[in-house]
């Protein structure tokens, strides 16, 4: 317990300093608002206007996607690198670890995460089956061009 006695000093003692921090700034700053400090700031340029929409959800999501590949890339390399001396465990792990990465991929996939395009409101299906849809709608014939008919052939 002693070796960890100067890590627990020095926690305590950031905590202290950002608790105490926080309250000398709320004692000791004099609050005087005004509509120019209130004001958002960027880069010297006042905004004449709102903006005219906020981010999407889909772009934050998109972000957190990037963090889970960058996440799944460091995490996968040392493995990859020994993966000798890591043995079974390693292995088992690394497959746990990229089963919940691949759920939580598709969730995210199937939650419409990459979808950019504009809203498509949904189609109410009759019966579990579209009334505009049918087997010579949905179905594309592909590389039927330039065969030679099973009736000619013969």
């Amino acid at each position: 317990m002693g070796q960890y006695l100067p890590v627990i000093a020095l926690m305590v003692l950031g905590i202290l300093f950002g608790a105490l921090s926080f309250v000398a700034s709320r004692l000791l700053a004099p609050r005087r608002p005004s509509v120019a400090k209130e004001a958002p700031y960027e880069c010297g340029i006042v905004p004449s206007r709102e903006p005219p929409e906020r981010f999407p959800v889909s772009f934050y999501i998109v972000a957190m996607l990037f963090i889970m590949f960058d996440i799944e890339i460091i995490f996968i390399y040392p493995y990859a690198v020994n993966r000798a001396e890591l043995g079974a465990f390693a292995f088992w792990e690394m497959v746990a670890f990229s089963a919940v990465f691949f759920l939580a991929f598709v969730y995210v996939v199937a939650r419409g995460a990459l979808d950019w395009g504009p809203v498509v409101k949904a189609r109410r299906l009759v019966d579990g089956v579209s009334d505009t849809r049918t087997s010579s709608s949905t179905i594309r014939r592909v590389g039927l061009e330039g065969r030679i008919d099973d009736d000619r052939a013969a």
